[in-house]
């Protein structure tokens, strides 16, 4: 929701124009022929190249494919990857994958052969921002009294009435460096959902180097689980315009030097819109078993890493049995009287959680309703979290690690005391908090290197 520029250990500028139907040139080219008179998806095999518009269903067998400029399914058309295949955009005509209203894609990797969409450029030159991301749109509620158009400057609509809506299925899926702004305060995230009913399939998905959130729900209702947002820019989960889905077990890790230049970069960033109406259905994400590592105040971390949540603008909110460290301004933190009523009255809840802030575990921010130290008795309170001064406390293996992380439990860790699922339902029982009992779902199929992986073959 906000124009970013991105920042690594050195900055770097990237210029482009915008339009509808966005072609974004700075590189290389790919040079695959393309016969004339075959279906799209012969034209797409044999060239190794996805482009266009997509209105006929395409099957592509596992393989290397360059994406090529915005590519839009429409016409209720299904375009379906094979587990294993690898997605580059091309580096000339910057590709993003746009699935509109009642089409749409079939990314069933596995934890062998997960489907990769990435950066088209070699080794070493990658970065942030090389392509778009994917953007689902479906027919599931939103909170917007007039059809909303996504962001992204891709002129393509979202939200109805259909809670079940089905946008198709993406699983043990990897995005990487992607994020590309087409407007001011409009960009392409690594993934996009609009109006996303619960009828899709959103499993084993890992966002690393976005340019600016890893996840953004506008409205719908999709349920997800085994998220991972790696050094993202701005915001890892971004909730809007009455998003009311579950997710449980997802994980959050920041790159101490890496983080938007122009905002404030959060693990959740909730909104019930932007002016802050009590517009319904009202956002409410409904979460359970994240863990959340920020930089912890790693040498060079920049300026702009901000808070582990940033519950505001009217919303209310469900995060429990989550572990929350490392986050340099603050640990769980809320802003708005309305966003404050609703936790005092219960509509929002904080519970059964660990939490960690560098400079403090709680902060509220614009209202006067309740301040830091209420809702800190009452987390560890009623609410049954615990607080800690040092995220070491926690007993997590190796959680701030950035090319091999490990987000387990010690012996004796507080996360494997126990968890609460009290006025939760849909969810999986655990008895442990945060994303990690003792079983590691993340193996075989994430990666933490992206920027040296050979995606040549």
């Amino acid at each position: 929701m906000k124009q970013l520029l991105w920042t690594l250990a050195a900055a770097v500028t990237v210029s482009f124009t915008a339009c509808i139907k966005v072609n974004i040139d700075d590189s290389t080219t790919n040079t695959g022929t393309t016969p004339v008179g075959t279906s799209l998806q012969d034209k797409f095999i044999s060239a190794k190249t996805i482009s266009g518009v997509i209105n006929e269903n395409v099957e592509l067998p596992k393989g290397r494919y360059v994406l090529k400029g915005y590519v839009y399914i429409n016409n209720r058309a299904r375009l379906t990857l094979a587990a294993g295949s690898v997605i580059v955009s091309d580096t000339v005509q910057k590709g993003a994958l746009i699935v509109e209203q009642n089409s749409r894609l079939i990314a069933d990797g596995t934890s062998s052969e997960p489907i990769i969409f990435t950066s088209g450029k070699k080794p070493g030159e990658r970065k942030p921002g090389d392509w778009g991301g994917i953007i689902l749109l479906g027919n599931a509620p939103t909170n917007r009294t007039t059809t909303p158009i996504i962001e992204g400057g891709v002129n393509a609509v979202y939200g109805g009435s259909i809670a079940n809506d089905n946008s198709g299925i993406i699983r043990y899926v990897r995005i990487e460096f992607a994020g590309i702004a087409a407007d001011p305060n409009s960009e392409i995230n690594g993934l996009t959902l609009g109006g996303v009913g619960n009828g899709t399939v959103i499993e084993n998905v890992q966002v690393s180097y976005g340019n600016d959130d890893a996840y953004e729900f506008f409205g719908g209702n999709v349920n997800c689980k085994n998220l991972i947002a790696f050094a993202t820019a701005d915001d890892d989960f971004d909730f809007d315009f009455g998003y009311n889905g579950r997710i449980q077990f997802a994980v959050s890790l920041r790159d101490p030097k890496f983080v938007d230049g122009g905002d404030a970069g959060n693990g959740i960033e909730c909104d019930n819109d932007g002016p802050g109406t009590v517009s319904s259905p009202r956002t409410r994400p409904q979460l359970s078993n994240f863990t959340f590592v920020g930089p912890n105040g790693a040498d060079g971390t920049l300026g702009n890493h901000n808070f582990t949540t940033r519950f505001r603008r009217s919303t209310q909110f469900a995060l429990t049995n989550s572990i929350l460290i490392g986050y340099q301004k603050a640990g769980f933190q809320f802003e708005s009287d309305s966003t404050a009523a609703a936790y005092i009255d219960g509509r929002s809840r904080f519970r059964h959680n660990l939490v960690h802030g560098v400079v403090e575990p709680y902060k509220v921010s614009s209202t006067s309703l309740i301040n830091a130290a209420t809702v800190q008795a009452k987390a560890e309170g009623v609410d049954s979290c615990k607080t800690f001064a040092s995220a070491n406390d926690v007993m997590l293996e190796n959680p701030f690690n950035l090319t091999a992380p490990n987000f387990l439990p010690k012996a004796g860790s507080p996360a494997l005391a126990g968890a609460s699922f009290y006025g939760l339902t849909g969810f999986t029982t655990t008895t442990y908090i945060g994303a990690f009992g003792t079983t590691n779902w993340m193996a075989g199929w994430t990666s933490f290197t992206p920027q040296t992986n050979d995606y040549s073959k």
